[in-house]
């Protein structure tokens, strides 16, 4: 690791040792990294690499035809999904959240399908970084090539 050095405003420390206290981080550093990789992800110009991403968002399921235009825009884009929930929060409001796994721009693109549409009224993508590592180790059930995924620390 690398020794960075910053100078903050007392009040912008203030700030950042509440919210290490809040979320318990150990020190002051733990919480930079994790704020700074958080800050990198959420960066457009990240767009590049694979990753595993969770969409979660709100939608009004009274919309006209928004239900079947998310269903299709899920088939549409099959590959990359692993697994989607669905939550009814009241009369009228869904949550959804998708668990994703393909390429950033394919990922951001899907997002942005589902979060544009007319009656979803929340939502966000949260991207993690990973790489695709070639392996041929035992499984239990011999060895055999295959894939595993390794989260990065950033993209």
């Amino acid at each position: 690791m690398q020794r960075v050095t910053v100078t903050l405003p007392e009040s912008l420390c203030d700030e950042l040792d509440a919210f290490a206290r809040t979320r318990r981080y150990d020190t002051r550093s733990e919480a930079m990294r994790d704020l700074l990789r958080a800050a990198l992800r959420d960066d457009s110009a990240g767009t590049q690499g694979h990753a595993m991403g969770v969409l979660s968002y709100v939608y009004d399921h009274q919309t006209r035809d928004l239900a079947s235009r998310l269903m299709h825009h899920h088939h549409d884009h099959h590959a990359l999904s692993i697994t989607t929930s669905h939550v009814h929060l009241d009369h009228d409001t869904c949550l959804e959240t998708a668990i994703l796994r393909g390429p950033v721009d394919a990922l951001r693109a899907y997002a942005d399908g589902v979060l544009g549409q007319r009656g979803v009224m929340h939502g966000n993508l949260f991207l993690i970084p990973v790489e695709p590592r070639a392996g041929n180790h035992e499984h239990g059930h011999g060895h055999a090539p295959h894939e595993h995924l390794h989260v990065r620390d950033s993209f």
